[in-house]
């Protein structure tokens, strides 16, 4: 049995997924794998840092796959779908919360106590930029942000990005160049460089 498994790491996504429709455990295993660390910290980005909705995120969204592999579409490429798919899961999750308005205890979860050793002025540097950016990037409309966060912090293409959003690529490019911009007048301080 052992010497069948690696073939199903050399085979596509998308082969994966017929596969997976004809009930191969092998190449749903093969396909989590594959997407449930990028899913889970795709998700972490998403849903306000908190790790144990995005495990649950991550759970949900292959429950989906091994109930319904029908949904997946062969024609379409996998990566795209099922960021769609999380991209939709996000978006119900956010109307959800909007309904509830979330409340603060008021703590900053940010300050811990940890060792002297370490570069304190770096560190608070760091952790200044990286809550200004995210702040930054918070402040965006959700159209603007998705897709700045599917480019720079997933990695998709331009083409994958329209797919996910089913928006054309111009629009795409449009969305990515104003958060772009809104994000370097809005970390100046930092003195960003900004690719033209």
């Amino acid at each position: 049995m052992r010497l069948i498994r690696p073939q199903y790491k050399t085979l596509s996504d998308e082969d994966l997924m017929i596969a997976v429709g004809k009930g191969d455990q092998r190449a749903f295993d093969e396909i989590y794998n594959r997407y449930s660390g990028p899913l889970l910290g795709y998700f972490i980005r998403m849903l306000w840092k908190d790790r144990e909705k995005a495990e649950d995120f991550v759970h949900d969204i292959f429950a989906k796959i091994v109930r319904k592999p029908e949904l997946f579409d062969p024609k379409r490429k996998f990566k795209t779908w099922v960021y769609s798919v999380a991209n939709n899961m996000c978006k119900n999750e956010y109307k959800k919360q909007e309904v509830r308005k979330n409340t603060s205890n008021g703590l900053d979860e940010h300050y811990a106590i940890g060792d002297t050793n370490t570069d304190v002025f770096g560190e608070v540097q760091d952790r200044f930029f990286r809550e200004e950016f995210e702040q930054s990037l918070d402040a965006l409309d959700l159209k603007h942000s998705e897709a700045f966060k599917l480019r720079h912090i997933e990695g998709l293409s331009i083409k994958e990005i329209a797919e996910v959003l089913e928006i054309s690529d111009g629009t795409v490019k449009s969305r990515l160049f104003y958060a772009t911009k809104y994000l370097a007048e809005s970390l100046k301080e930092f003195n960003p460089v900004i690719n033209r």
